[in-house]
């Protein structure tokens, strides 16, 4: 009888213990993943190189968690990243949680728009994942009102708007070897702002040569139009140093299909240094066949049209560009 009664204990020991395991994994579940406070402060952005597509980055980027597991030294990943150096960490904590702060260095690829170039505005943005944790088992919360940046130095030349962190989830279509899974959903903090600058200065520095090349260009309406040499020479020289002054341009900025400010002010140099030598040629035939006074009107005229149109259409486009 005293075996029976021992056996029952245990047996009902087990089953409280079995109740309270379960009923424990039950609130976990309801607990949901583990939430990690982050934020970010932007100490410069320099190095913009638009031909290769890239910029630098350097900013503190900070940490609050409880769980232990979680160790974002080597659980950090940065997809828009070409390179990521080796940050330099400090780990305490606050408030009973624990504090990973992370200086950081990225050189970050980007797909610049220079349609409006160098009147252009750009979006930056920096996406941080951790590489092991999915979002059923680690969400972000954005430290909105920690994370800044550095009015004075931050960036040279260029103005920052719109800066802003949040949060969201970024989804891989794949299961990453695991063949129960379709995809692979991981929670994203992003770092985002537009950038613009006060481009007027570079605009006269990289446009200069080809103004001075239409200038030379339309000195050839001054020559009386018999006279061959500086009528036709100057534009044909203004027409090499306008071609000369593009193909600069564009090592400076990366290869597009679509057509550029760049391309479009240098498209209507060509055509107006080539209407110049129409011009010049109608206006010889007619000295040629003895016309003289229709040559002078001719030219007189023409240069005007061609001055004017040239003129007209650059406002018009450098306005488009600025809107």
């Amino acid at each position: 009888m005293k075996k029976i009664f021992i056996l029952a204990i245990i047996l009902f020991s087990g089953i409280v213990t079995n109740a309270h395991t379960q009923g424990e994994d039950l609130m976990s579940a309801n607990n949901g993943p583990d939430t990690v406070k982050i934020g970010a402060y932007i100490i410069s952005v320099h190095d913009i190189n638009f031909h290769d597509k890239e910029y630098t980055i350097r900013f503190w980027l900070w940490f609050v968690y409880d769980n232990p597991d979680f160790d974002f030294s080597k659980q950090l990943d940065i997809p828009n990243a070409k390179t990521i150096e080796p940050p330099e960490i400090i780990m305490d904590s606050i408030d009973g949680k624990a504090w990973t702060i992370m200086k950081m260095k990225c050189t970050m690829k980007e797909r610049w728009d220079v349609k409006d170039f160098p009147f252009d505005r750009q979006h930056l943005k920096v996406q941080i994942e951790n590489t092991l944790f999915d979002n059923t088992l680690l969400v972000f919360v954005a430290d909105t009102k920690g994370s800044q940046f550095d009015d004075e130095e931050a960036i040279d030349g260029w103005e920052i708007e719109n800066f802003k962190v949040l949060v969201g989830d970024n989804s891989y279509t794949t299961g990453f070897g695991d063949s129960s899974a379709d995809n692979q959903v991981f929670s994203a903090f992003k770092i985002e702002m537009d950038i613009e600058r006060d481009a007027w200065g570079l605009f006269m520095k990289i446009f200069i040569g080809m103004y001075i090349a239409f200038l030379i260009a339309i000195v050839s309406f001054t020559p009386h139009p018999s006279e061959l040499e500086p009528r036709f020479g100057l534009p044909v020289g203004g027409l090499f140093a306008a071609v000369g002054n593009k193909y600069i341009i564009d090592s400076l900025l990366p290869e597009s299909s679509s057509f550029t400010l760049v391309d479009t002010l240098h498209s209507l140099t060509f055509l107006s240094i080539l209407m110049t030598l129409v011009v010049s040629a109608i206006s010889l035939k007619f000295v040629d066949a003895g016309k003289e006074e229709r040559a002078l009107t001719v030219n007189r005229y023409g240069s005007a049209i061609v001055v004017a149109s040239y003129v007209i259409a650059n406002i018009i486009f450098v306005g488009l560009a600025l809107r």
